[in-house]
């Protein structure tokens, strides 16, 4: 990331993207999930700065008292995903590079053998979703739709999960989807990884549609520890 990026980057305000809470239910567990999904859909490496989060200012835009935000994030630090530093404040969790890098190749490894699953379980019609997904991007290179692009790598990743039809799976990569996706979408647009991308997918939907589960597994295996090594490779910025 250039110096004039990460200039930029540092001068524009975090915040969460949340909504009011709905006075349904428990609030602790709508601030929790409100606040898990906020956390997974920012962009939380886009800078060097630490990012450090206001309960009174979470406590206003959900619309409810403190007690329940403070107990959401208390959750959500027992799940790695905030740090609370005494007479400091409350900080959301960033990696390593080194964690990073670990965490996609423990990715590679469960991602490849739920796609090994989903040759075997996942629907023709399931399977068939994958390649609709990229339907847009025919008549168009990604780099065109970045943004658009980045949504459907990371959703087509999600979903091959998923189609693995594994709980224990999808319960073991959660904790680390939220690092992992903020990642992928970062590094998206750099050295044309995208068309490079949209090629490895379509040969991944191939593979499950011939119910090929060596090769299935083989692919998504290394399209994963590729870009451990790119992030290895490149985003020294991470440390």
């Amino acid at each position: 990331m250039s110096s004039e990026l990460q200039t930029e980057a540092v001068a524009a305000p975090f915040t969460l993207a949340l909504q009011p809470i709905y006075p349904s239910g428990s609030l602790r567990d709508q601030a929790y999930a409100m606040l898990r999904q906020a956390i997974a859909d920012a962009d939380i490496y886009r800078s060097r700065e630490e990012i450090r989060l206001d309960e009174r200012v979470l406590s206003e835009t959900l619309g409810v008292s403190r007690t329940p935000v403070r107990e959401a994030m208390t959750l959500l630090e027992q799940e790695g995903f905030l740090r609370m530093v005494p007479r400091r404040g409350i900080y959301i969790v960033r990696k390593t590079k080194r964690e990073i890098v670990e965490m996609i190749q423990m990715w590679a490894a469960l991602e490849s053998m739920a796609a090994r699953l989903a040759t075997l379980h996942a629907t023709d019609d399931e399977i068939a979703k994958l390649r609709r997904m990229f339907d847009h991007f025919r008549d168009a290179t990604p780099a065109e739709h970045i943004a658009e692009y980045s949504d459907a790598n990371i959703a087509f990743h999600q979903a091959i999960v998923e189609l693995s039809k594994s709980q224990i799976i999808l319960e073991t990569i959660k904790n680390i989807f939220i690092h992992v996706r903020a990642i992928r979408r970062m590094t998206i647009s750099q050295s044309d990884r995208a068309s490079r991308s949209i090629v490895d997918h379509l040969r991944i939907i191939e593979a499950l549609e011939q119910r090929d589960t060596e090769l299935a597994e083989k692919l998504v295996r290394q399209h994963s520890l590729d870009l451990a090594a790119f992030v290895d490779a490149n985003c020294d910025f991470l440390d």
